[in-house]
């Protein structure tokens, strides 16, 4: 904050001095260049499909754990107390097996999308740094990221098109 602030600052003085035409500002909207990459749909679905398989997993084991208490209920009037025992463990221990393959898939889950994304959002974001170098800009704002509440369209220059070429995207 303070660091956006000293900027600001230096951005304001610059233009009562006078010397703002000098600078050139950009802005660009990041989330909607990451979903016009190829590599997005790819990444989606690779990460979509790896998920309903994790869903299908965990369908499975649910369902074989409510028919093993399903034929424990019927059967337990009928079992031996040791039996019994053995039979609630099981159960248990299935239970709990079904609760640490959520977790575990959440965090597979979470590591997949990393996984899939992370080499998209830095080739997006060398795209953005490259084109703001190469055209002379002294900041290039992300309006997807919030941090923006106001441009002057007129006055800013959208970077959309310069990174799209820069990707080798229509």
């Amino acid at each position: 904050m303070k660091r956006f602030l000293g900027i600001a600052s230096l951005l304001f003085l610059f233009a009562f001095t006078g010397q703002a035409q000098n600078f050139k500002f950009g802005h660009i909207n990041s989330d909607e260049l990451i979903r016009a990459m190829p590599e997005f749909d790819s990444a989606t679905k690779q990460l979509e499909a790896f998920q309903q398989e994790l869903i299908n997993n965990l369908e499975l084991m649910t369902v074989e754990l409510n028919n093993k208490t399903d034929a424990y209920q019927k059967e337990s009037k009928n079992l031996t107390d040791i039996v019994k025992q053995t039979k609630e463990q099981e159960l248990y221990d299935m239970n709990r097996r079904i609760q640490e393959f959520q977790t575990n898939a959440q965090e597979l889950l979470q590591n997949k999308n990393v996984e899939l994304f992370q080499p998209i959002y830095t080739k997006v974001d060398k795209a953005i740094k490259d084109v703001g170098k190469e055209n002379s800009f002294v900041y290039v704002f992300d309006v997807a990221k919030g941090s923006l509440l106001y441009f002057d369209e007129t006055k800013s220059t959208n970077v959309m098109a310069l990174a799209k070429a820069k990707l080798g995207l229509k």
